[in-house]
Order: C-alpha cells, then structure tokens, then sequence
C-alpha cells in the first residue's frame, strides 16, 4: 500500500499472528494471512473486466500500483505485455510480487505510488486497485496524477475501488460509511461515489471510457468461491473457524458489509490520457 500508516506485512504461508496481532491487523492484511488471494472489492470477476477494457498487449509497458500479493499481476503477466513495473510499499509483499516474475523487463520496486521515481511518459497502462478508496482526498490526488505522468499520450489508466451509492447519498450517511468501514478495517476508509471517481480522473486530463460495477461481496460464500477456487475458499473458512479472533474480525466484516450493502459497491473506471 501507498499509505503512510504503519503496515503489517504477512504473506498468505506465514504461520498465523498473535491474537494481539490478528486483533490490530488492517482487514487487508488479516484476510490474506488466512489465506484470501483476492482482496478486491468488485471480486476477481471485475478486475477482469478491467483488464479486459484495458486491453494490454504485446506492445504495452504496463505500472501496476500497490500489486498487494499479485492475484491481478498473474493476469497482466498473462497478456505478455513489453514491460511490467509494480511499485509496492511494503517490502515483503514485493517480494511475493517478484516470485511470479520470469523475464528481464518485469520488476518489482518498492517505492511511493505519489512520487514513483519513474520516467514521465514511460507507460502505456497504469492501474491500480483498492487502493485510491484508502487514502485521504489529497493523497487520492497526487497517485492519479503520477499515474497521468508516467503515461505517454493515449495510455490508458484503470482503477478498481469502493463507490458509495446513490450519488445524492446524504453527507452525514457517507461520514457514517467512512466512519463504520474505519473503525472496523482498521484503515482510513474514504469511498467517493462514481461521479466522484470520474471527476477525479477527468481533472487530470484523463477522458473515461468505460465505467464498470459489481456488488461489494468480498465475504459471501458465492464470491469467495468465485475468487479463490473451492478449495481455497473452504482453506479460507477453515483457517478462520479454526482463530477465534480471526472468527470474530472477519464476522464483523461480513456484518459491515452487509449492513451497508445499498450504500457501497465496487466500480472499475478506465480512462485514456488526453
């Protein structure tokens, strides 16, 4: 993650925290050491669609922000794009990121998706997911417009994220939101609705093109067997029956989600560079 909070770094093999640990532990990060792969809100199904109104080639130098432990790097690596980049905070989850890499022009670098230190225009695709909605309004700002500076004219930028809805959703509803999904995740939580994504993108010359939705069902049985495969769902749900503070973290998720299911769904926006 890009975020100046303190990380806790596991990978889906590291032997379970602490109680102490698991109690604290951003959501993220607690689902994957109970072995979640897939940790974005729209599910594996829209990061798809994503990548597929992305349409990385063969001829793409592809940046990828804050890969987390690369579920969606497996798919851009699978198009064989020229050049892929990730730029990853946390060191342990870029060395996740660098065991699926196998050809000389893809890396893994750990570094601030704000000021990546990469070459303006040396991208044709950047994206980014479940990361923009983790961030204050500020910090949303300065990634999207890295993203614009590494693209070359007509390089195409994709995010996938959280979307409160509807758009005239009430302010005091949405400081609830961001207050409830804090509280319980354990990270700054700041979902803009889809007008508000589009915005942010469109004041930094970008011009969208495709604006795709799916329910926020991370925790429920169907898209936990979508996302990870039925033996990896029912790995999920034994490591969690088998942690009791792991049991009640992830209950109170599924609780969260669900009391707020009319109010919070996922979007993936991809807009082109003007």
């Amino acid at each position: 993650m890009s975020d100046p909070v303190e990380s806790h770094s596991v990978t889906p093999n590291q032997p379970i925290g602490r109680v102490s640990e698991l109690s604290k532990m951003p959501a993220h990060w607690l689902l994957a050491q109970m072995g979640k792969r897939v940790l974005r809100p729209g599910g594996i199904e829209l990061t798809r669609q994503m990548l597929e109104a992305l349409a990385i080639s063969s001829s793409d130098d592809v940046v990828e922000f804050a890969p987390g432990l690369g579920a969606t790097a497996k798919l851009t690596l699978q198009r064989v794009p020229n050049s892929y980049t990730a730029i990853e905070r946390d060191e342990v989850a870029a060395r996740q990121v660098r065991s699926l890499l196998n050809a000389p022009r893809q890396r893994c670098v750990v570094g601030n998706a704000q000021t990546t230190g990469l070459p303006a225009q040396s991208a044709s695709v950047a994206y980014g997911e479940a990361m923009l909605t983790m961030q204050p309004q500020a910090t949303k700002d300065q990634i999207v417009t890295e993203a614009v500076r590494l693209l070359r004219p007509g390089g195409r930028y994709g995010i996938h994220e959280l979307a409160l809805v509807p758009e005239d959703l009430t302010e005091p509803l949405r400081n609830e939101i961001a207050r409830a999904f804090g509280h319980t995740i354990h990270h700054l939580v700041q979902p803009l609705t889809v007008t508000g994504w589009r915005d942010l993108l469109e004041r930094r010359g970008m011009e969208v093109q495709s604006t795709l939705t799916a329910p926020m069902q991370l925790l429920e049985p169907a898209r936990l067997v979508r996302d990870e495969g039925f033996f990896g769902a029912v790995r999920f749900v034994v490591n969690v029956i088998r942690h009791r503070e792991a049991r009640k973290r992830v209950l109170e998720l599924r609780r969260l989600f669900r009391s707020y299911r009319d109010h919070v769904s996922a979007v993936a926006l991809v807009a082109v560079k003007r």
